[in-house]
């Protein structure tokens, strides 16, 4: 079976959306901290320039993050980025442009940060399957580099993208929100992309999506999730015993193959289940159920609502 594109499969099940919110232009000592996001928000950080600490406020953890670097907070956290000095911050002004996000500066003469902020939005009720399958920060640098047949790798894909966002947030260029919410969007996709290139991918779906021997398993799962796929079939696909795995597969991602594999048949089911014309019964035959109080559990167990629930909500929101 020919490999399928994993992330373009998955993207196509969650829609996902940018929005940038603010560039902060500071100057030594600065902070910013941010509450914890809507479940279905996951607020992202661009250093442009400068370095910045990322710091949890509950477990005091905290990592250096310098220019290049772009992290996302799939769990949506509360966090402080600040300078490390600890030295207290002056004042701040805030001045909202015509494209709507805000330019955040102070008068500290210190070492300087430029700094793009925004979140992401995720279509519902597809958080939880992001959540659960993403690490809780994630962290990648945009860098101008290519390989020796001159192919240029996705981070520096990223750093090419990162720079047409910091021009267009210079001013009140025409179009220049929608700009910079469509490069927000595909933003999203990049990282994600240059953390399941990177050797030392975080744990999760991104470690298994660049784990080559794996990747047969996760291509034909996203490819034709309605087949009744069994272990044993996914395992000769990857060339490997059932025992041997089952034991890499749960060491990459953190779950089995049979979680992730009703994963991407609720978040299908959940899209079919928007149609008003396609019954509960046809949706579970989509994707590989033939017994539809089997379908009505797992749906209710996976999405935390029974299908008929999520197609009302879905109507009262249209």
């Amino acid at each position: 079976m020919p490999q399928v594109d994993w992330l373009s499969q998955l993207l196509k099940i969650i829609t996902v959306t940018g929005q940038l919110e603010a560039r902060c232009v500071y100057g030594v000592p600065w902070r910013v901290a941010w509450g914890k996001s809507a479940t279905h928000e996951i607020p992202y950080h661009v250093v442009l320039k400068g370095r910045a600490i990322l710091e949890d406020p509950e477990t005091g953890k905290a990592r250096e993050l310098v220019g290049g670097d772009i992290v996302l907070l799939p769990d949506g956290a509360a966090h402080v980025l600040h300078d490390g000095s600890g030295q207290t911050p002056g004042l701040t002004q805030n001045r909202q442009g015509s494209a709507g996000w805000i330019l955040s500066e102070n008068d500290s003469q210190g070492e300087h940060l430029d700094m793009l902020c925004g979140r992401f939005f995720i279509g519902s009720p597809h958080d939880r399957l992001l959540r659960d399958y993403l690490p809780t920060d994630l962290v990648v640098r945009s860098t101008d580099n290519q390989d020796e047949d001159g192919i240029r790798s996705a981070s520096s894909h990223l750093a090419n993208l990162v720079g047409l966002m910091r021009m267009e947030s210079v001013g009140d260029n025409v179009g220049g929100r929608a700009i910079l919410d469509a490069l927000s969007s595909a933003l999203f996709t990049l990282v994600l992309r240059a953390a399941s290139e990177s050797e030392q991918a975080p744990a999760g779906l991104l470690a298994l999506a660049g784990h080559p021997r794996l990747a047969p398993a996760i291509s034909a799962m996203f490819a034709d999730p309605a087949r009744s796929w069994n272990l044993l079939d996914l395992a000769d696909l990857c060339s490997m015993s059932r025992a041997t795995f089952m034991r890499h597969f749960q060491d990459k991602l953190g779950r089995s193959a049979v979680e992730l594999l009703t994963d991407i048949r609720m978040g299908l089911a959940a899209n079919k289940l928007k149609k008003p014309t396609m019954t509960t019964e046809a949706v579970a035959e989509s994707v590989g159920y033939q017994s539809v109080s089997a379908f009505r559990r797992v749906f209710a167990d996976r999405m935390g609502m029974t299908p008929g629930q999520w197609r009302r909500l879905v109507h009262e929101d249209q």
